[in-house]
């Protein structure tokens, strides 16, 4: 392993009607809070009365954001910061999904910067300051909830990016119920599996040496996704298995099963190239993607790949190679995420090789990446015309 040092300041409450624990987790003294939410189902499933209730209570001032997309847009975000800079806002609550949360990252961010927030997302400035903010989790997806990151748009220029800034882009707290997330429909709910499991290879895929217990840590989890899923679409209002996923969604990126080493990430980059293009589901395009990059650097490590297929999609390795039950593992893998409902190619969102050119651009805006196999051109060529 890599020396590291590990620091997650985000307060995880977790359980049934957990909400009622917001009143306390606000600051001393605030008084203007502005939540941000998406498009409205806050509304529908009670969610949103549950915490304005709270906020009455608390006898601040409450402003609304609403409206933040699947793929939220810097517009967004700079609506979201002329709201705080305008109304001395000094709290932020995001109520809602990844997508909410990155948001709300990045206005708290913005509000305390004197330039354009794109500044910050493409690293261009670093911020010194932050809004502080919470969130109450709708949807098991991301790990937004306990992690400094936040993917961002730029839909003007077709450009998508991460970034985060640790710890004033790391939630004060997150409140986890996962009642709240019942009313998810199935096809979010595929999505938040499907990203989840990214989040966890791209960990998984790294090349320290010597790190058996993040290797078993990952593994349990994949495991214990593996066999919650199928059961989970098949009854969806489950208390039991949306509480498995909720928990497995937050470990898979809190930090926590990453310490001693950096994943590889480049799935990741080259999906929010192809949606920075494209405006598709982030795990709509990594279920499409992932499996690809396997493929095409299987030769890397293929001791690694066979490891993930017996440990984790129990592959019989007896009389096989190690590149035969790396293929099947990739295969089991694919079977797996279609079998849910996932998409399997680019087709599947309409998508041809007319714009790969764009993509790639996109992709190599900041140079070759991966820090499992380093990705250039040609190979990000290669995995977008694997997934046709």
């Amino acid at each position: 392993m890599d020396a590291f040092t590990f620091h997650n300041p985000t307060k995880l409450i977790f359980g049934k009607n957990q909400i009622e624990q917001l009143n306390d987790q606000l600051p001393e003294g605030t008084k203007n809070v502005l939540i941000v939410y998406g498009g409205g189902s806050i509304k529908k499933n009670g969610v949103y009365d549950d915490v304005m209730n709270q906020l009455n209570e608390a006898g601040v001032e409450v402003f609304e954001l609403s409206g933040v997309e699947p793929n939220p847009k810097l517009t967004t975000v700079h609506e979201g910061v002329k709201i705080c800079k305008e109304n001395d806002i000094d709290f932020l609550l995001a109520v809602g999904g990844g997508s909410v949360i990155d948001c709300t990252k990045t206005i708290a961010a913005g509000a305390k910067y004197d330039g354009d927030a794109w500044d910050l997302v493409t690293r261009q400035a670093k911020p010194e300051a932050a809004v502080p903010f919470g969130t109450v989790l709708t949807l098991a997806a991301t790990g937004s909830e306990m992690n400094a990151g936040a993917v961002i748009t730029n839909w003007e220029t077709n450009e998508k990016y991460g970034w985060g800034a640790a710890p004033l882009t790391n939630p004060a707290f997150s409140i986890l119920d996962p009642a709240y997330t019942v009313s998810v429909p199935r096809d979010q709910t595929i999505y938040g599996i499907v990203d989840m499991m990214t989040h966890l290879f791209e960990q998984y895929f790294h090349n320290p040496t010597a790190s058996p217990v993040q290797d078993e840590l990952i593994e349990g989890v994949l495991r214990t996704v593996i066999d919650t899923a199928p059961k989970l679409l098949e009854d969806l209002e489950s208390y039991e298995h949306r509480e498995t996923i909720l928990y497995s969604g937050t470990l898979a990126l809190n930090g926590m099963l990453q310490m001693g080493y950096r994943g590889d990430w480049a799935s990741h980059n080259i999906e929010h190239a192809v949606s920075a293009v494209y405006d598709i589901p982030h795990a709509g395009g990594l279920a499409i993607l992932f499996p690809n990059w396997m493929k095409h650097n299987l030769h890397v490590n293929e001791e690694r790949f066979a490891q993930l297929a017996t440990k984790v999609f129990g592959v019989n390795a007896e009389g096989k190679s190690t590149e035969e039950v790396a293929k099947e593992g990739i295969e089991a893998l694919r079977t797996f995420w279609s079998s849910l409902g996932a998409p399997e190619t680019l087709r599947d969102y309409d998508i041809d090789d007319q714009k790969f050119d764009v993509i790639v651009d996109r992709a190599m805006k900041r140079g070759p990446f991966g820090n499992f196999s380093e990705l250039h051109e040609q190979d990000v060529e290669k995995i977008l015309e694997m997934s046709k």
